[in-house]
């Protein structure tokens, strides 16, 4: 008998505290959309620019540093992104002008790349033995989620006592704390012999020739611009639209007095939420059709986000939306990345996720900015909410004719 596998590796932990420690600190920036904007008295626009370039960044950078680990090693990959998280985080502290925070957001965005989802997703997909690889990948997209839950409400209890410039700091110092836990990340190279004897340029070219490819592609967008847009705006739209919290009602009591604390939880109970419905979509994903969960997440997300902007908002519809939102959130990075490594195999699965993610990307860039843009124009984020809601019921429908198995590989010389 052979043994089982354990599940719980040191590159699983290391991974899910860099995705945690990188993700609380990119979660968070929503939070200084309004302290920065009254500062220097800019339109909502500028500093939404400078997420959304973050996104794109990121985006952008993702296949960049997939390669980069595939050719020169995960570890020295990792380490790159942190210097340019860190540096990136540092000069902000000091921007004063919005082509300042713009230009940065192009190193924090690269940074997250160098230590986000696509470089250590495939460092404990490899990692990790088939019967595990689902659940294994899905336990780092919630540590995601978990850094979201203090990432937000630990930068507005620190813009409480101090400025924001000093909470870059702090936070450029966790992102160089993480190159610590390092030295534990080994990971011997996991692929058959027909991947071993495949090209990078062989792979992307069958890649680009499969419909499948490009439907994940395409439905991946959805995701990016849903999650950014809430990430970087809902603080924001629920301290200003959102009913007053009651003296003496239930929020009130735990400490929440103010709409613009509530709408920094709001992105803790989606954290919160998000880790149960990520698990939940790694057990799932090893049992059904990945296209199919997909497309239902899509789907449930249309119809959550729909009622949301109908109903007027209260503090309950807030908190019920959060949970349910935070359900469905980074439910879809372990079954889109899965996917890709299902159908293409495991040796160049950073560089095609990171494609694939690029995706993600521009639609995260897209509904950042949007969001500050129509903001400013009519005074209102409702016309992109519902944007949002028309290209999530798209994504739902281009994940059905997804041909879910592995392509075939070349024979053996």
């Amino acid at each position: 008998m052979t043994a089982r596998t354990p599940i719980f590796t040191p590159v699983l932990i290391v991974g899910c505290i860099i995705i945690m420690i990188s993700f609380a600190v990119r979660a968070s920036f929503g939070v200084f959309q309004i302290p920065i904007a009254e500062e220097f008295g800019w339109l909502r626009t500028e500093f939404s620019l400078a997420i959304a370039i973050q996104n794109l960044a990121w985006g952008i950078g993702q296949p960049i540093f997939g390669a980069i680990a595939e050719k020169i090693g995960d570890r020295k990959a990792i380490i790159m992104g942190v210097i340019l998280y860190a540096v990136g985080l540092v000069l902000s502290a000091g921007a004063t002008t919005p082509i300042e925070h713009q230009l940065y957001a192009w190193l924090v965005g690269f940074g997250v790349a160098g230590t986000g989802f696509g470089v250590i997703l495939a460092v404990v997909g490899r990692a990790s033995s088939d019967e595990n690889r689902s659940m294994s990948l899905a336990i780092v997209a919630a540590m995601g989620s978990a850094g979201q839950i203090f990432g937000a409400p630990v930068a507005e209890w620190m813009l409480s006592f101090m400025p924001w410039q000093s909470v870059f700091l702090w936070f450029a110092l966790a992102v160089v704390l993480l190159v610590l836990t390092l030295p534990a990340m080994r990971v011997p190279p996991m692929a058959t012999k027909a991947e071993l004897e495949e090209t990078l340029g062989q792979v992307l070219i069958k890649a680009f020739r499969d419909p499948s490819y490009t439907l994940i592609f395409l439905g991946f967008f959805s995701c990016g611009y849903q999650v950014a847009f809430m990430t970087a705006h809902l603080p924001a739209f629920v301290t200003e639209v959102c009913g007053p919290i009651v003296p003496g009602g239930m929020l009130h009591n735990i400490g929440i007095t103010t709409t613009s604390a509530l709408g920094a939880i709001a992105l803790s109970l989606i954290g919160l939420a998000n880790i149960a419905g990520t698990l939940l979509a790694g057990w799932a994903g090893k049992h059904f059709p990945k296209k199919y969960l997909l497309a239902g997440i899509y789907a449930g997300r249309t119809v959550v986000a729909s009622l949301f902007i109908i109903f007027p908002m209260t503090p309950m519809t807030v908190i019920v939306f959060s949970i349910a939102m935070g359900a469905l959130w980074l439910a879809t990075v372990p079954l889109t990345s899965g996917l890709v490594a299902h159908i293409y195999g495991l040796r160049y699965m950073g560089t095609l996720y990171g494609i694939v993610f690029l995706s993600h990307q521009l639609g995260s860039f897209l509904g950042v900015w949007l969001g500050g843009r129509l903001y400013d124009l009519y005074g209102s984020y409702e016309q992109v909410w519902w944007i949002g809601i028309a290209i999530g019921a798209f994504s739902a429908i281009v994940h059905l004719p997804i041909r879910e198995r592995p392509l075939a590989q070349p024979a053996a010389a």
